[in-house]
């Protein structure tokens, strides 16, 4: 049987709740018959709602299932959580074999889950496309793994490195169908971080459910910037500075070094907050000062040169004298976006 073909479905339909399930995992499910068939597919489409697996079975007879297949990418949970177990309704409803992606980093779950399908004399089959399964929930592994927000940065830029002219002109410097990407990027994250710095050049709506402004003095809280506009916004702002009373906005008091703002406090904060992931989109000076935290880069490229060297950079954050002290990262995927191309790169771990 050729289980990873059922497992590229499962991912598939895992990915048509990107944005819904945080702090939850992506997880899509698909059930055979005793014959190999497919009989019921299923994913987790948001938080609090039913995992993959109990989607998947309860659409159907339990007769059905009987000595049938379950193929999923993620461990099936062995806890009581928003949801029942996974595992027990599986048993129940008398499936033969288990097929499964990647083991859960949850250490609630952390082969539990199998272990109490094994003692119930179902076959479990682990590691299928392993690798894509755990790329397609990276965030949530961070997550468990080291207790903090994962960090991603989307950058848009000319052929040789530019993100705006001297005065601060940057629009548009990609076409549209690379603009849409940024939209569906965009909502694989849990929230858009940016600096005080693009708000007043720029004054993007940066439409999404929760925006994060660093904002060191204060200088932006003015309702007639677009930002302001969205369904949630907090503001890191300088300790020593008031406090401003305004009830819609989230503001936090936040400790500086050199005049800036502690990226570390920042992001724990995030963690604290419940706000599993960010994603970047500011100036080079930020993009640069939060590169050493960043997970993943989205680096979209247009076919064109500025040709300015008064220009700004993407990543313009320090000097240096030695090529050997630059950052070193993996390219992971290249698209075309016509007539743009999107470059995903990863840190190259040491």
């Amino acid at each position: 049987m050729n289980y990873e073909e059922y497992m590229k479905r499962c991912i598939f339909l895992a990915t048509k709740a990107e944005g819904n399930t945080s702090p939850n995992p992506l997880v899509g499910c698909v059930v055979l018959d005793s014959t190999g068939n497919i009989i019921s597919e299923g994913f987790h489409e948001k938080y609090g709602y039913n995992h993959a697996e109990r989607n998947a079975l309860l659409k159907l007879n339990p007769q059905a299932a009987k000595d049938g297949t379950l193929i999923v990418n993620l461990e099936p949970c062995s806890h009581y959580g928003k949801t029942p177990p996974c595992a027990d309704l599986i048993i129940e409803y008398g499936i033969k074999k288990v097929v499964i992606g990647m083991r859960d980093v949850n250490p609630i779950v952390a082969g539990n889950g199998i272990k109490k399908l094994k003692d119930a004399g179902i076959e479990v089959v682990e590691g299928i496309l392993e690798d894509e399964c755990r790329k397609l929930n990276e965030v949530f592994i961070k997550n468990m793994t080291e207790h903090k927000t994962f960090v991603a940065i989307k950058t848009a830029v000319t052929l040789d490195g530019k993100i705006a002219t001297f005065n601060g002109s940057s629009k548009w410097i990609t076409a549209e169908k690379a603009r849409n990407e940024v939209k569906n990027i965009r909502n694989r994250y849990d929230a858009i971080l940016t600096s005080s710095a693009t708000v007043l050049a720029d004054n993007p709506s940066m439409q999404h459910r929760c925006n994060i402004i660093l904002d060191r003095e204060l200088k932006t809280i003015n309702k007639n910037f677009k930002i302001y506009n969205n369904k949630r916004v907090i503001v890191f702002y300088d300790e020593a500075l008031y406090s401003p009373e305004i009830s819609d906005i989230e503001f936090v008091k936040t400790p500086t070094t050199n005049g800036k703002l502690d990226l570390d406090f920042v992001l724990n904060s995030l963690f604290k907050m419940k706000i599993m992931s960010v994603i970047v989109e500011s100036g080079g000076h930020l993009n640069g000062s939060i590169l050493k935290y960043a997970d993943k880069i989205y680096h979209f490229i247009a076919p064109k040169i500025l040709g300015d060297n008064t220009g700004r950079s993407c990543f313009d954050f320090r000097e240096v004298n030695d090529i050997n002290l630059s950052y070193k990262f993996q390219i992971d995927e290249t698209k075309m976006f016509e007539p743009d191309i999107m470059l995903t790169y990863y840190p190259l771990k040491a």
